[in-house]
């Protein structure tokens, strides 16, 4: 099939539309991870054993939250398409959709979760000890479930609008508030790691209220209704469902991980926790090409615009593996430093740091892989996304897996992840190659 074209940008006007998006969605994205960072390294110096219950029991937390990711991009996909086709209106009644859909939802999920809170904890920890100390903090931290969806709804719906500003500074004072709310519990208060999950309780109900407020005020001044419409939550929940199937892959891919690194011991589960919580904040910082190129590949499509969805597409990709080199060679020259700012445990040091210089390797092309991720929920190709996230998690497990049965060193579970991660690179990389993902206008 042959796209009309349009006259091509110029590169600089390119990369400013990315830049525009891409450095305030960095900052709000990058301020995310920024609570587990500050939660791992005020609970690490604790001990090992609260590290590593912290490790069981941000797993499934994050899990939990991460599969529900879809509900920023599916909002940030939609939303973007409806304004690049210039029906504001609609725009806001499928972001509200969207919002009441991640009430709803976080609701059930925090109920569920305080039922089998126990069994999950056990599963993934290390020892006795540990799983009480998980249970511990899961208890208190599944009240802030709902407000987490709540904040990806809104979130991904002032995106698509082109709203960096709002989701930013409310994360930044999100950020704050759980900091110092931590550190009070936990060190001024003994309370542990029921304290550190309290403050992110807390922290995350803010965020969730300011920016449903933005929505909701957004909303009203299109006329768009701000009342709970079946039609609206059933779209955003059909929408999402293939984004939910290519993340539980994902998901699946890490939950793995932390199962292995559990069964080789406590040190190296503590190991795994500091290197997930640094491929994390890697991750959301390489997100924000992403974020950019999820919102301009659904403007320019809805705007019917072939040739500028192409060009920022080969764009973002060059940016993606840039980010990417930039990344790797600052992880790989302060891993030791990294390591040491979660703790002081010389076991647990020796395990980390090899596994962070196999992360700092494979940042090139995680850094093409997001970009291309990003560029393809734009157009609202979940379908694919969701087989090719099959594919790749079955190349995957066997090889995570076999880690464990040999009780090989940790450094071999991150030398599978870079198998993964290539992977995920091919599958894109050849579905960006053709056009059957590139749907023209409203319609996706």
């Amino acid at each position: 099939m042959r796209f009309p074209h349009r006259r091509r940008l110029p590169v600089k006007d390119v990369d400013r539309r990315i830049l525009a998006i891409a450095l305030p969605a960095f900052a709000a994205l990058v301020s995310e991870p920024l609570m587990l960072v500050a939660d791992t390294a005020i609970v690490g110096h604790l001990g090992r054993s609260e590290l590593a219950g912290l490790a069981a029991a941000s797993t499934v937390l994050t899990t939990v939250v991460g599969l529900c990711i879809f509900l920023a991009y599916g909002s940030t996909a939609t939303v973007a398409r409806y304004q690049g086709a210039g029906d504001d209106r609609r725009a806001l009644e499928s972001a509200v959709g969207g919002v009441w859909l991640a009430g709803l939802l976080g609701v059930v999920l925090t109920a569920v979760l305080a039922l089998i809170a126990r069994p999950l904890a056990t599963a993934l920890s290390s020892s006795a000890g540990v799983a009480d100390l998980a249970h511990e903090y899961l208890l208190v931290a599944t009240a802030s479930v709902p407000a987490m969806l709540l904040v990806l709804a809104a979130t991904g719906a002032l995106r698509g609008l082109l709203d960096l500003r709002t989701p930013l500074i409310a994360m930044i004072a999100a950020n704050l508030l759980n900091i110092v709310l931590t550190v009070t519990f936990v060190y001024g208060m003994g309370a542990g790691l029921a304290g550190a999950a309290l403050g992110l309780v807390i922290a995350q109900w803010l965020a969730a209220i300011w920016l449903c407020a933005v929505v909701v005020r957004r909303a009203r001044a299109q006329r768009a209704s701000i009342h709970p419409r079946l039609t609206e939550i059933l779209t955003a929940a059909t929408d999402g469902v293939p984004l939910l199937v290519r993340t539980v892959t994902l998901r699946a891919s890490l939950v793995l991980a932390t199962v292995v690194a559990a069964s080789l011991g406590d040190a190296p589960l503590a190991a795994h926790q500091i290197a997930t919580t640094v491929v994390s904040l890697l991750a959301f910082a390489l997100d924000a090409l992403a974020i950019a190129g999820q919102t301009l590949t659904g403007r320019t499509l809805g705007a019917s615009d072939a040739a500028g969805t192409r060009a920022m597409t080969r764009r973002m990709m060059v940016w993606g593996v840039g980010a990417g080199i930039a990344f790797g060679a600052v992880l790989a020259a302060a891993s030791p430093l990294v390591a040491r700012g979660f703790t002081s445990d010389e076991t647990v040091l020796a395990t980390v740091v090899p596994a962070l210089l196999v992360v700092a390797a494979i940042q090139p092309l995680s850094g093409l892989v997001f970009v291309l991720d990003g560029v393809l929920i734009g157009a609202g190709d979940g379908v694919f996304l969701a087989w090719a996230g099959i594919v790749v998690l079955a190349f995957y497990a066997p090889a995570a897996l076999v880690v464990g049965w040999l009780g090989a060193s940790f450094t071999w579970l991150w030398l599978a992840y870079g198998l993964f991660i290539a992977a995920r690179g091919a599958t894109l990389w050849w579905r960006q190659r053709g056009e059957g993902w590139m749907v023209l206008g409203s319609a996706r």
